[in-house]
């Protein structure tokens, strides 16, 4: 992709941004779109084939960008700490999601907001099926890896929503504590990894 089509794809994503800010995903349609980012229609259909492939894209690169870039935080920190990575890793998403990059903060509190919690939960799923093992240490009965998985995304992504919706008062190394002492009886422990990860590819279908 060359520079000026980059450029074509930042003001659509913008103006798509700005109007899910303003109204419910349902009632934006592909013309608000082009006449929001100033592109003629092939244009627009020249890089997104539908809407939902545009909003599929949006996710993709702030989730992908956010999640690998904590773990990158998260393996540089590694090498010259001695904190559980467990923590670290989470730490380090909720630090990147404070910052707020291309207003992803927004996302998740604006009127189309299940859209962005669900594949953010998603992209979390998937963040751990690759970055940790579950095990059952402080469970009792036998409980299936597919509801602990949920309950694992469910609860840090709620985390998050809660933090939002209270203006963030609590630092992102108090959440992860809490977050910690939340999943503690589940036992999440990370898998070695060989090389840093640079990039984390989603896809909500999967």
């Amino acid at each position: 992709m060359d520079r000026r089509q980059k450029k074509t794809r930042q003001a659509i994503y913008g103006a798509f941004t700005k109007l899910l800010a303003e109204k419910n995903y349902n009632n934006i349609t592909v013309q608000n779109i082009i006449d929001a980012a100033n592109v003629g229609r092939t244009t627009f259909y020249s890089h997104f084939e539908t809407k939902d492939d545009l909003l599929k894209s949006v996710c993709e690169e702030l989730f992908g960008h956010i999640i690998s870039s904590a773990i990158d935080s998260a393996h540089s920190d590694s090498s010259h700490s001695h904190d559980r990575p467990s923590q670290s890793v989470f730490c380090h998403l909720l630090q990147h999601l404070k910052k707020n990059d291309n207003n992803i903060l927004g996302l998740l509190s604006c009127k189309s907001s299940d859209f962005f919690l669900q594949y953010f939960k998603d992209s979390m799923a998937q963040l751990i099926q690759s970055r940790f093992v579950i095990r059952q240490t402080g469970i009792g009965t036998v409980v299936p890896q597919d509801f602990l998985m949920n309950h694992i995304t469910g609860s840090f992504v709620e985390m998050v929503n809660w933090w939002i919706k209270g203006r963030m008062q609590q630092t992102p190394e108090e959440l992860d504590q809490y977050f910690c002492a939340v999943i503690e009886p589940i036992g999440l422990y990370p898998i070695p990894q060989k090389k840093n990860t640079k990039e984390l590819h989603t896809d909500p279908a999967q």
